[in-house]
């Protein structure tokens, strides 16, 4: 028997209410502790998706971390090859996203918990940016990280 990949899904109020505000503040360009909207092809659809995301900068890169896990914007940047667009008011940033290994997240996830603990806290099974470098590498393989490039 395989193991679904991990993946929490969001409740109703995260996706009605919570989204919905930091999406629709993204789009009139504020920009929420560095949130986006992510824009990525449909692998089923082909049409395009948008969800907010948080950017985290971390030594003069761009990685865009999944604190729930293997989702469906997740699942939609491998099925595009890494291409997306973030968006930020009218502003697009065409991106190619490579997925970073697990072993390489550690610091990574530890900037990303010290920026957003409060918000995705929850999500990380008890590991903050405080957490040993263990205990963040076994939880590593849970949270799928992108470092992003500029598409021209």
């Amino acid at each position: 028997m395989s193991e679904q990949p991990h993946y929490r899904r969001p409740g109703w109020f995260t996706r009605n209410v919570f989204n919905r505000l930091v999406a629709g503040l993204t789009s009139l360009g504020v920009s929420v502790l560095g949130s986006r909207v992510l824009e990525v092809r449909g692998r089923k659809s082909g049409l395009p998706r948008q969800v907010p995301v948080n950017l985290l900068s971390l030594d003069g890169s761009q990685y865009l971390v999944s604190a729930r896990g293997n989702g469906e914007w997740v699942r939609n940047v491998r099925a595009a090859d890494g291409e997306l667009v973030l968006l930020l008011g009218k502003r697009r940033e065409p991106r190619v996203a490579t997925e970073v290994s697990d072993a390489d997240k550690v610091p990574i996830l530890r900037a990303y918990l010290k920026r957003w603990k409060a918000e995705v806290g929850a999500f990380f099974d008890g590991v903050g940016p405080d957490s040993t470098d263990e205990q963040i590498a076994a939880i590593a393989a849970k949270h799928p990280v992108f470092r992003l490039a500029a598409n021209s």
